[in-house]
Parts: structure tokens; sequence; C-alpha cells
């Protein structure tokens, strides 16, 4: 007899539009279907800055589930997502799992996309695919931390596999691309060239126009765990910063310290913190 098919996952989607009314961003379109929701909108430094929580009630990601994300961020709207936790994505049984971010963000819009850490178990099979869209004169800051394995449990990315893509253009134009692949207990994990056996890294992009004095400043920004990597450099229109170490708290330290210098250079705000990082 043979065996019975894997179950399907979870599939879920939502649709979110930001937009400018007066000098205020509203949350004016919330559209979801399963377990994807958002709390109420946020207003921590005034109506101008609308934060969203992003909620995923099961919390973790598992073989055959399928999330889909999209924000459109209007003309002149400034918005602010994040997540209350970490994301994890379990071990699979054999089948993929996926998230599909898509960003729009309008003319003079911002878009601001600051998650807390992903975990991705050992055996997870996953897929992470994001893409931003940037009209003229759009701001956006983002980035992501991934976990490979559960370091305080002693447990290490040694099985699975994980599918990488982002994709940042502007009007059509590609400002930057990258795909990449890591295979569980791969030798990449471990060569100078690849993770150079760090179990975290991190990234942040950072869209619009970096000087050198900003640049400047932002590599003087050291990492606080020893033996970290990193690196900042900028192509037109990006900045991008990277992080190489194995503690996820010390990679969001330095990611949140280069946040507070890029958000008022290229937002003309200062930073504040979710009050959900803080729990």
């Amino acid at each position: 007899m043979s065996a019975p098919p894997l179950a399907a996952g979870w599939q879920a989607r939502l649709q979110l539009g930001f937009e400018r009314r007066g000098g205020d961003t509203i949350l004016g379109r919330r559209e979801h279907f399963g377990p994807l929701r958002v709390q109420k909108p946020l207003y921590p430094e005034g109506r101008a800055v609308c934060h969203v929580l992003l909620l995923h009630p099961p919390a973790g990601i598992a073989g055959g589930d399928e999330l889909d994300i999209e924000a459109m961020v209007g003309e002149g709207a400034h918005a602010l997502l994040t997540t209350p936790g970490a994301g994890k994505w379990y071990r699979s049984a054999g089948l993929s799992a996926a998230q599909r971010l898509r960003f729009d963000v309008g003319r003079g819009g911002a878009l601001e996309w600051l998650p807390q850490e992903t975990i991705v178990f050992d055996g997870a099979q996953a897929g992470m695919k994001t893409r931003i869209a940037l009209a003229a004169e759009a701001r956006f800051i983002g980035w992501d931390v991934l976990c490979l394995g559960r370091r305080a449990s002693g447990e290490r990315f040694e099985s699975g596999s994980i599918r990488l893509e982002t994709r940042v253009e502007r009007e059509g134009r590609p400002l930057w691309l990258e795909r990449g692949r890591l295979e569980g207990g791969s030798p990449l994990l471990e060569s100078p060239a690849g993770l150079a056996g760090h179990s975290v890294s991190a990234t942040l992009l950072a869209v619009g126009p970096v000087d050198a004095a900003l640049l400047a400043a932002c590599r003087e920004i050291l990492p606080t765990e020893a033996g970290a990597r990193h690196g900042i450099t900028v192509l037109p229109e990006v900045l991008l910063a990277r992080y190489l170490g194995h503690s996820s708290e010390a990679a969001r330290a330095w990611l949140t310290a280069l946040w507070r210098l890029l958000r008022p250079a290229l937002l003309g705000r200062e930073v504040q913190t979710p009050r959900i990082w803080n729990t």
C-alpha cells in the first residue's frame, strides 16, 4: 500500500494599502485570507507615520505553507511594518514552504520593513522571495536577520534548503537583484566565500541618497559581538550592509544603530523604536 499524500499546509494572504490624507498616513485597505492578520494601526510618533504589526497566529511556517504579503504605500504616505516576535521555519517532512513579499511605494512615499529575526530549523525547506517596487522619490529601509538552526539548543543547519530572492526596482529599473540557495550541511556554510561558519547572517537595504559623510558615519558603527564580520557599501541609490556572527541580538543591535543614522537622513524623522521590540 502506498503512503498517503502529505497534507497541504496553510495558504495565507495579506494585502495592505496605506494612504496619505492631509498630514496623516492611514491604513485604508486591509484584506486577509488564512492565518495572517494585522493589529490596529499604531501612531507612536504622530499621525504622519503608520506603524503596523504583522501577525501570523500559527507562530511558525511548516512544510506546505504559503504566505503572500503585499503592502502598497501611496504617494507621500509613510508606513513602518514589523513583527511581534521571531519568525520560525520548521523542519519539513518533504513539502516546501514559501513566503512572498511584495511592496509598492508611490511617489515620495516611504516604507520601513523591520521584522524581528527569522529562525530556520534544521530540515526546513524554505523559499523567501521579496520584491520592492519604488516610484520616483520613494524611500525604503528594510532588513532581515537569518538564523540557521537553533544554536542555543545545539542545533545546526545540517539538512534542508533555503532559497532566497530579493529584487529592488525604481520605476521598473532594477537597483538590486540577489538570488541565493543555502543547503543544510553544505561546504558553502563553512567556506570563507560563504557564511564562514557563522550561524547568523543579516542584511540591511536602504534606498535613497547616501553621501560620503553618511557612509563614513555608518562605517564607524562596530558590532558588539566578538568575532563578528560586517561590511557596508554604496551602489547607485542603494546602501547595503552585511553582518555575519552567531548572535541575533548583536546583529539586530548593529542594524538598529545603522537605522538610527539612516532614518533621519533618508526619511527626515528620528528613530521611534516599536514598543513590541521591548516585550
